[in-house]
């Protein structure tokens, strides 16, 4: 089977949830020899120059991309409130990438063109025109929902009118668009029955994020002293908002119980606001090199996210590295965990002192749930099972 991936960004390096969710599913379709080519979106937000990429990944992954400058643009914002379109999606349109796309399209006839988020969706019209092949759209999230979830939580009201704006837009768009596809592969159940809500009428699938098992040996060791850590893109804004609310609203408390208790914060596009922070015992680090490394000598995982949507890759990361993952409901969406088992759910400030003083004071239980959570990691989201499934699901349809 030929598949041509569509991205909406190149997704290297592998840092971030996004980027390991579209390279999981490749790599889960290449398991099963499949033919792939990989087509992206090189956005100035998160610019690749190719060339520094090993010559051994571009012929893997068959990879190409074409420049495009999805910044928001002031003016462009303005404008766009005086119109119906949805401007989230609008920036990711390029003229040029949609000729590259038909030239790929009309050289090597693809069975399928798999599109990587409804961002790569303003190029149906084209993949129609010019092939015949299924169009399948990987819904990493449903956006419309984060941006709702994002102008409820808003406490300015210019904001949270703008946002909610967005979010509506982004809401009839999407609800248009589900229909126009051959297929949906949803990344959770959770967001299959939302699909479903929202009227889709396609064949869906649900295939999680995967993981390499072999690439995440257990990290467990009872010596280490404990301490919390987050890692996450800042330029991702449920990821910030996150952070940001429980630096105000929960690290107090848990400092105050356990004053030599220590807060690790990394990942890309830390805007100066967190990182200019004093919070007493807390370590700003920004975007790291290797995620693994800054994760060795770490155990407790906090996850507090109160918007978002899909499903957090990293927790998955740091399950099959054996951590202990302390996270809202939102931010454990799509995973099949069992509370207090192979995790520990806390969704108010209280709730998280309370899980994480479980996690200090009885050393046992927490890496007990840590050796749970690798064990779902490595059971339930094998890159090989997934990809056997995607592609079964493929050829059916």
């Amino acid at each position: 089977m030929k598949i041509l991936q569509l991205c909406h960004r190149v997704p290297f390096p592998a840092n971030d949830g996004g980027n390991i969710a579209m390279l999981s599913l490749s790599d889960s379709l290449i398991s099963q020899q499949v033919q792939l080519k990989m087509l992206a979106l090189n956005t100035n937000k998160h610019k690749v120059d190719l060339k520094t990429l090993n010559e051994s990944v571009i012929k893997k992954y068959n990879l190409e991309s074409v420049p495009i400058d999805t910044s928001v643009r002031v003016i462009d914002a303005f404008i766009n409130i005086f119109s119906s379109e949805s401007y989230n999606v609008k920036r990711f349109y390029s003229k040029e990438f949609e000729q590259k796309l038909i030239q790929v399209l009309t050289s090597d006839q693809a069975d399928v063109v798999l599109m990587e988020s409804l961002f790569m969706t303003p190029y149906i019209s084209a993949i129609r025109k010019y092939t015949s092949a299924k169009i399948i759209l990987r819904a990493h999230n449903i956006e419309f929902i984060i941006w709702k979830r994002l102008a409820d939580n808003e406490k300015n009201i210019a904001k949270k009118f703008y946002l909610s704006m967005l979010a509506e837009r982004l809401r009839k768009y999407e609800t248009d668009v589900i229909n126009k596809v051959d297929a949906i592969i949803p990344i959770t159940a959770d967001d299959k029955d939302f699909f479903q809500k929202m009227g889709s009428k396609v064949p869906m699938y649900v295939a999680p994020v995967g993981i390499d098992a072999g690439n995440y040996a257990s990290q467990i060791n009872e010596e280490n002293e404990l301490c919390l850590f987050h890692l996450g893109a800042m330029d991702w804004r449920p990821n910030l908002e996150g952070i940001e609310w429980f630096l105000d609203h929960c690290w107090n408390l848990i400092h105050e119980k356990f004053p030599s208790l220590k807060l690790f914060l990394a990942g890309r596009g830390f805007p100066d606001r967190l990182m200019k922070r004093t919070d007493p015992n807390v370590k700003c680090f920004g975007e790291i090199m290797n995620a693994q490394d800054f994760m060795h000598n770490k155990q407790i995982l906090i996850v507090p996210l109160k918007s978002g949507g899909g499903m957090r890759v990293k927790i998955i990361q740091g399950m099959a590295l054996g951590k202990t993952i302390i996270s809202t409901t939102i931010g454990a969406e799509g995973i099949n965990y069992t509370n207090e088992k192979n995790i520990l759910i806390a969704d108010t400030p209280d709730e998280i002192l309370t899980q994480v003083e479980k996690c200090v004071k009885d050393k046992t239980l927490c890496f007990s749930i840590g050796r749970e959570a690798r064990e779902l990691a490595v059971t339930s989201y094998s890159n090989n099972v997934i990809g056997k499934g995607v592609l079964d699901f493929l050829k059916s349809i």
